[in-house]
């Protein structure tokens, strides 16, 4: 393996339907703008309510794509 350099972003992913949709979201959007993505983590599930319902699921991700700069 060569010696390489990865930068960590956060990320946060929102779905009407489940957190793993709102990961998927979230992953799929970084993928149209940052090249050569290499691990998502993810590091907090939240959602957001009113009135007690459920509204939205978050997914908040730690993503690391190789350092170009």
């Amino acid at each position: 393996m060569v010696d390489s350099v990865y930068k960590v972003i956060e990320i946060v992913g929102t779905s009407k339907d489940s957190w793993e949709k709102a990961a998927k979201v979230a992953v799929d959007r970084a993928a149209k703008s940052l090249r050569d993505l290499r691990v998502a983590e993810v590091v907090q599930l939240d959602m957001q309510m009113n009135k007690g319902k459920i509204e939205a699921y978050r997914a908040k991700l730690k993503v690391s794509f190789k350092y170009e700069g």
